[in-house]
């Protein structure tokens, strides 16, 4: 079982910058950020497999900058250039694979609002 906790969210202009962190109880194989506002759909962000291996949501790429940081097994994802549509409730997703089984697990969120 794996804890995510979500820390960074708050208030940011539209032209600033924001950094999202995703603490973990332990390792995880891939880790995600998704993002979701009232009555809408849960949806992908950003996500990384091992330290390196990077995807980006096609509305947000060039804006997005995900890492991980093996000794606390944190991941952060950065956000420039926020615009108010970014507005939401970011989730951390993990995903591991353990003798065959596969498990997800999210975070509680942490809300962003982007304000002018």
């Amino acid at each position: 079982q794996l804890r995510l906790v979500e820390s960074g969210g708050g208030t940011v202009e539209v032209g600033g910058s924001l950094t999202l962190s995703c603490t973990a109880s332990g390792r995880a194989p891939a880790t995600n950020w998704y993002r979701q506002t009232p009555g809408n759909e849960r949806d992908f962000v950003a996500g990384i497999i091992g330290n390196s291996g990077t995807n980006y949501a096609d509305s947000m790429k060039g804006r997005l900058s995900i890492s991980r940081e093996d000794p606390t097994n944190t991941v952060y994802l950065q956000m420039n250039n926020p615009q108010p549509e970014d507005s939401a409730t970011y989730y951390c997703n993990a995903e591991t694979w353990t003798e065959g089984n596969y498990k997800n697990y999210w975070g509680q969120g942490t809300h962003v609002t982007v304000s002018s």
